[in-house]
């Protein structure tokens, strides 16, 4: 099991649609994200899931990072996804990367690392008795124009038994 979490923005602001980021503390305990990750989702750029990332923040199970390496280099990363790599590289710790881009996801991999994403967590909230329904949660996620691939969103139902 990973001994540390970190988390991409995307993954916060998808689960913040669907009422969420609570799941992360009952599956994870503690979660980080980098300070790039922190300044993106709680910046000016109005996210409603804001006010449920400060609470998060404020009830101390959601924590930022101290500032990531400025090694590997990674130019084809935004600077979320590249600060989340970096920490987990350095931590010399089994890491779990809470990321949705598929270039992130790729590089992580490429690296070792151990790697989720929002449909990911959807499907152990309900295995873990989370939520009901993992189907209600992505219909949730559709129609706020969040998009996962129908294929993840399949391959994620028949596993919760959907």
């Amino acid at each position: 099991m990973a001994r540390i979490v970190l988390t991409d923005a995307s993954p916060l602001i998808g689960l913040g649609h669907v009422g969420g980021l609570d799941w992360l503390h009952a599956l994870f305990g503690e979660v980080w994200m980098p300070e790039e990750v922190h300044a993106e989702v709680t910046g000016n750029r109005g996210f409603a899931e804001e006010d449920d990332i400060l609470g998060a923040l404020a009830a101390g199970w959601l924590k930022i990072a101290a500032q990531a390496p400025a090694e590997p280099a990674l130019p084809d990363l935004d600077e979320g996804e590249a600060a989340c790599i970096r920490i987990a590289l350095a931590a010399r710790a089994p890491a779990l990367l809470l990321m949705d881009e598929r270039a992130g996801r790729a590089i992580a991999a490429e690296h070792g690392l151990q790697v989720a994403g929002t449909a990911a967590v959807i499907g152990l909230a309900k295995t873990h008795g989370l939520i009901v329904s993992a189907r209600e949660a992505f219909a949730k996620l559709h129609a706020s124009d969040f998009r996962i691939s129908p294929e993840v969103i399949r391959t994620v139902l028949e596993r919760v038994g959907e």
